[in-house]
């Protein structure tokens, strides 16, 4: 297909250069092409500031920036992998590095076009004429997108693809993208199969591997991956994958290495920098994770990308070193979040979780037994997910070892493992949690064990026959726990037996409301908030997305009996002892 003539008057442009010659050239012939608007960043950091806010026609970026580790790449990426790059923007990588890998690397990110340094005007309007020219043929694609018409986008993908019409591969891409998120992961694995046999292509190899771990096949999932990074050693989005995989599997220590090795390849993408930080804190490895954690809150914490959960985690470090003053950063940075987003709840209570810190650190134990209290209080509500648990259990450890003894600690623990522990590594990384008190390990596993006892006496009723008693049972139990693993088991046993069970209707409808009481969020073990999945295409529909908020109900600040999670200065009137940690003492100590 011939690129077309076309009007830029009217478009908007970025360039990302640090170099202050180069870039006046880009802009120079970006002018000659008719471009008026034109906005200069000469730092990634400021790049993806105005990405996140501002839709441009055309992104033209330099992939090394001599002064700071961040390349082109790593912003592409990170802006992609949080839905901030909207399919109507050409980006265009900008370099004079010419080795094959590293071409290949930015084509199957699915960028639109690659400019080697030196290059002519001609050049750089051509490769914007083709990438509008493939934009323009596959727009009822992306109104369809737009729409939010998933069915028919891919149906024109599918069609678009099997007629080898133009651009033919790049919507089986697309096509195969949706097809993911509608759930036919069988067809998009077919799809990808059928792209592979017409070109070794990177990308279609991980998104085979993509179908495994949607289809829940973890260990085929990761096969794929090290398949991939055999040939490709430095592909980032195949080690998400793994790491993804490995981490899902329970397999804590191999995901740990597979992210940082991946931040180590692109040192300056936050979401890797947390994931890598998360993964040390989770292994029980807290120094370690403070360096990972400290950098992605420095890189992140005027992005999109930046995620909270960041701060509570780092925050939690500080108050095992005793750190006043790094505690103190963490209580300021979250009050500005929560001032910018009042009504986030998940903000509200991950503030409280910082907060509890401050009181921890002071031996306020009446104000750490409030907050506590009021977490407490939200633990069955559909919105108190795996993160909630997971911050509250680490947090609980911390009150029992720094001698605050809270009567009502192992009741909430019970409850919180009774509903969490659906699986093996959902326990294990509550058991991670709690690592520095041995009995509430303990507890937590043997919430574990009751758990499956329930499950398993619930399947010999099956196959003795009483389907309908065993789903009754599962579902009795679950209305006590919320357990994710006991109201799956009974959704199979349903959908396998309902025809032969005489009150299957009603069975489902007790179903359906304890899903809703469970909530979805407590499904699949994950690292903070989940972003794009590895190797996925961004396609965004209707307006610029915003992060939906947890529902989670923190009440109103004037009935809590401590002070605002708003607030910065957590410690008021308090003064620090380090070493030194008043407050309850256990009695049968």
């Amino acid at each position: 297909m011939e690129p077309i003539a076309d009007d830029f008057s009217s478009c908007t442009a970025l360039v990302a250069d640090g170099n202050a010659n180069s870039r006046a050239v880009l802009v120079a012939q970006l002018r000659a092409l008719g471009i008026n608007h034109i906005v200069q960043c000469i730092r990634t950091a400021d790049a993806r500031r105005r990405l996140e806010v501002q839709d441009f026609d055309f992104v033209l970026c330099e992939m090394y920036f001599s002064d700071e580790q961040a390349t082109g790449q790593a912003l592409l990426d990170d802006l992609r992998r949080d839905h901030l790059l909207p399919f109507s923007t050409v980006f265009v990588m900008v370099t004079g590095e010419a080795t094959y890998a590293k071409v290949a690397e930015a084509a199957e990110s699915a960028l639109d076009g690659y400019l080697l340094k030196p290059h002519k005007a001609s050049q750089l309007e051509e490769r914007l004429l083709v990438a509008r020219a493939r934009k323009r043929a596959l727009q009822s694609i992306f109104d369809a997108i737009g729409e939010q018409d998933f069915e028919r986008a891919a149906d024109m993908c599918v069609n678009r693809f099997h007629q080898r019409s133009h651009f033919w591969l790049y919507a089986g891409r697309v096509g195969a993208e949706l097809l993911m998120r509608l759930g036919r992961h069988a067809q998009a694995q077919a799809l990808y199969q059928i792209m592979l046999e017409t070109e070794s292509l990177a990308w279609a190899r991980l998104g085979v591997a993509r179908t495994h771990l949607e289809r829940g096949e973890l260990h085929l999932a990761c096969e794929a991956a090290q398949s991939l990074l055999k040939d490709e050693p430095d592909y980032a989005e195949a080690l998400d994958l793994l790491g993804r995989a490995q981490f899902e599997s329970g397999h804590f220590a191999s995901a740990l290495d597979t992210f940082v090795h991946a931040s180590e390849i692109t040192p300056a993408s936050i979401s890797r920098l947390q994931s890598a930080g998360m993964m040390h804190f989770f292994c029980g490895e807290a120094e370690a994770a403070a360096p990972f954690l400290e950098r992605a809150t420095r890189l992140g914490m005027e992005s999109k990308l930046f995620d909270p959960q960041v701060l509570v985690l780092l925050a939690i470090v500080r108050l095992t070193q005793e750190d006043r003053r790094g505690l103190q950063r963490c209580a300021e940075d979250m009050a500005r979040m929560v001032a910018r987003e009042p009504e986030n709840a998940r903000l509200q209570r991950l503030a409280h979780c910082i907060t509890l810190c401050g009181f921890l650190f002071s031996g306020d134990a009446d104000s750490a037994h409030g907050v506590a209290s009021h977490v407490a209080m939200e633990m069955m509500e559909p919105g108190f997910d795996f993160e909630s648990a997971a911050d509250f259990i680490a947090l609980l450890t911390t009150m029992r070892i720094r001698q605050m003894y809270v009567k009502e600690a192992e009741d909430w623990l019970h409850t919180l493992a009774m509903r969490f522990c659906s699986s093996r590594p959902f326990t294990d990384m509550l058991c991670a949690c709690a690592q520095a008190h041995p009995p509430y390990q303990e507890r937590i596993r043997d919430a574990h064990s009751r758990i499956q006892t329930h499950a398993e006496a619930a399947m010999m009723l099956a196959h003795q026959g009483q389907v309908a008693g065993a789903v009754a049972s599962l579902l009795d139990h679950a209305r006590l726990s919320l357990n994710a693993r006991l109201i799956e088991n009974a959704d199979q046993l349903l959908r396998k037996h309902a025809r032969t069970i005489p009150d299957a209707g009603a069975l489902k409808d007790r179903l359906q409301t304890l899903r809703q009481q469970a909530g979805a969020g407590n499904r699949k073990l994950s690292l903070g908030r989940p972003g794009r999945q590895p190797g996925g295409m961004v396609l965004r529909s209707g307006a610029r997305a915003k992060a939906a908020p947890m529902h989670f109900a923190p009440g109103p600040a004037s009935a809590m009996p401590y002070p605002s999670p708003a607030s910065a200065d957590l410690f008021p009137g308090h003064a620090f002892h380090v070493g030194q940690t008043p407050g309850r003492m256990d009695p049968d100590e």
